[in-house]
């Protein structure tokens, strides 16, 4: 790790602090398997819907299906957004309290709603909330980056990056961040 510390330079890991919790779960989704260009034209195309801002969980519940459709929004999207924007906007998802909680009950939080998975709850642990100790198992670029970074045959099962990653605690976030970059700078 220290080798690959060197070869990348300084750490460039940073918070998404814009907006609220809402907006950033809503991109979240809206970007799920597309390219950057293809879901940042849907992304600004929803927001087009409300002035050009991010939308309140209640003025998302209360859109019409149809409208957003015509945004680029498929329709299995279109049910995860909706999902959250009514439990947001009946409290039964705590976004302004998800600080608070610890990293466990904020992935159970988040992924009680439709298409928010465990990768997208860690992704705001990390770059939304700014916690420091998350080890995204199930990413590929950081499955990638750890069988380079230690000259792995194979990408390495979760509880083989467990083991590799216990003695970056408390900072496997910022061991991930340099993970991701390990095949930009010397690419296998």
């Amino acid at each position: 790790m220290g080798r690959l510390i060197t070869e990348v330079g300084a750490c460039g890991f940073r918070l998404r602090s814009d907006g609220v919790h809402f907006d950033h779960i809503t991109r979240a989704i809206v970007y799920q398997q597309l390219s950057g260009k293809a879901a940042a034209t849907i992304h600004a195309r929803v927001q087009a819907l409300y002035g050009d801002r991010a939308p309140t969980p209640a003025e998302l519940a209360a859109t019409p299906a149809a409208r957003l459709r015509r945004a680029g929004l498929s329709r299995q999207k279109l049910g995860y957004l909706k999902d959250l924007a009514r439990r947001a906007a009946a409290g039964r998802l705590p976004l302004e309290a998800l600080e608070a909680l610890p990293d466990e009950a904020v992935i159970e939080a988040l992924t009680a709603v439709r298409g928010v998975g465990v990768w997208t709850a860690q992704m705001f642990l990390m770059f939304r909330l700014g916690r420091l100790d998350v080890l995204p198992v199930l990413d590929l670029g950081i499955q990638k980056g750890m069988r380079h970074a230690y000259g792995l045959r194979r990408l390495p099962k979760p509880a083989q990056m467990e083991r590799i990653a216990a003695t970056w605690r408390p900072y496997r976030s910022v061991a991930s961040w340099y993970l991701w970059r390990a095949l930009e700078v010397q690419p296998p």
